[in-house]
């Protein structure tokens, strides 16, 4: 295992209609961010948009039909307004947690000029047979693809069962 994990890099473009009232990405917004960044991080879910890039990890696009990953938590905590620019926000994107049947994606979001953070934030996906609901273990070969990608909460000292990542704090 590294001791330094691997961080997959986004850029995601904020668009006008981003920007609220106080003239910065209104904090809904981020969540659409988050999701962008994590679609380019580990492939859209299989059977859905067309063909397009290859995904940094090829995770939820090769997951087994009928197989939906679902949102179980977002953790976001804002640090300072990222303001509405014409060039895509930058994003780090790890794997903070590794359980049996729930990984949970860190991401860092940063202005795309002053480089300053401006979110850290978290969440936690399960993966589910759609047609029943029934929870389903993250098989060992996705392990095996998310492994060199698993580092530290963005929340500090969180203890996290499963993390074995202890001391392991990526590069952002």
């Amino acid at each position: 295992m590294n001791e330094t994990p691997q961080v997959i890099r986004c850029s995601v473009g904020m668009r006008w209609g981003d920007m609220d009232a106080y003239g910065h990405v209104n904090n809904v917004e981020i969540l659409r961010i988050l999701e962008e960044a994590r679609i380019h991080a580990f492939g859209p879910p299989g059977g859905t948009g067309g063909p397009g890039r290859e995904p940094a990890v090829a995770l939820f696009n090769n997951v087994p039909q009928g197989t939906q990953a679902l949102v179980a938590e977002h953790r976001v905590k804002y640090l300072s307004p990222l303001t509405y620019r014409n060039i895509p926000a930058e994003i780090a994107v790890w794997i903070s947690a590794l359980k049996g049947a729930s990984l949970t994606i860190a991401y860092v979001i940063s202005d795309p000029v002053t480089a300053q953070i401006c979110a850290k934030a978290e969440t936690t996906l399960a993966f589910v047979e759609a047609e029943t609901g029934r929870l389903l273990r993250i098989a060992p070969e996705q392990k095996a693809l998310l492994l060199p990608y698993l580092g530290d909460s963005v929340f500090g000292a969180v203890s996290v069962a499963g993390t074995a990542a202890a001391g392991r704090t990526p590069a952002v």
